[in-house]
């Protein structure tokens, strides 16, 4: 008899479980995260956003976008909040997700360097500009944002130098900053081989945590940051910020 009784409450639970994972969440808009189980990736825009403005929130925050996708695939989330290429990205290789049509949060990606590294930040805001005012940029949004998703990595040669110059970034950012085959590659690296060559040096990548980057740049382990990184006042307490690159908007990812 207590056999019986284990395997109907077995069974009971099972079912349970299985409903609960395959209930659907209601979400059309941003005024519908209240209350609901949002993922975010640490120490983005996206996070500080739903902390500040989504009531009852049940927040979790993850390393990447990508990974804060996998548990929205699983059920153990109900939507992403996340900037709006890198979404794109993620629900281009997932067709059983999709990003809500509206658009909130809008913001502008900047280099990042210590507090007082006015040497550096002219020769990065320099070479910003000259990218700008060329056909670089043109060249580098075809490159990795082209209209057919066909990514190419374009080919930028850095002189030899014996001084080098450490770009701090996070890799799970595309098409910003991702691992492509053995390197890490994306808009920013190519940004970051253009800066590399107006301070005359070599560039070394050094890939970590996003939440990791502003403390690197504290303690010297790192000269700048270009990691798809908003401008906003919190940050400008503790680093300097180079003229805006790009501007964008965050998104909000839910299962189909």
């Amino acid at each position: 008899m207590k056999k019986l009784v284990s395997v109907a409450v077995f069974v009971a639970a099972v079912f349970t479980f299985f409903s609960c994972a395959k209930k659907e969440v209601d979400i059309k808009s941003a005024e519908d995260l209240a209350g609901k189980k949002i993922g975010v990736q640490a120490g983005t825009t996206g996070e500080s956003w739903v902390q500040e403005n989504v009531k009852d929130v049940k927040l979790s925050s993850f390393k990447s976008g990508i990974d804060a996708a996998l548990d929205l695939k699983n059920g153990a989330i109900d939507a992403v909040v996340l900037d709006e290429l890198p979404a794109r990205e993620i629900v281009a290789r997932n067709d059983d997700l999709q990003i809500l049509t509206g658009s909130f949060a809008r913001e502008e990606y900047a280099i990042a360097v210590k507090k007082g590294n006015t040497e550096l930040l002219e020769k990065i805001n320099s070479a910003i500009q000259k990218m700008m005012d060329g056909d670089d940029y043109t060249k580098l949004r075809q490159s990795f944002m082209p209209a057919d998703g066909e990514i190419t990595i374009p080919v930028i040669d850095v002189p030899e130098s014996d001084k080098t110059i450490r770009l701090g970034t996070n890799a799970a950012f595309p098409p910003f900053e991702y691992v492509g085959g053995n390197t890490i590659v994306g808009f920013d690296i190519s940004m970051g081989q253009l800066i590399a060559i107006e301070c005359g040096a070599n560039l070394e990548v050094v890939d970590m945590a996003f939440d990791s980057l502003i403390p690197a740049l504290a303690s010297n382990a790192i000269d700048f940051i270009a990691a798809g990184m908003s401008v906003n006042e919190e940050r400008k307490k503790n680093v300097d910020f180079s003229i805006p690159y790009f501007e964008s908007e965050q998104v909000i990812i839910i299962r189909k």
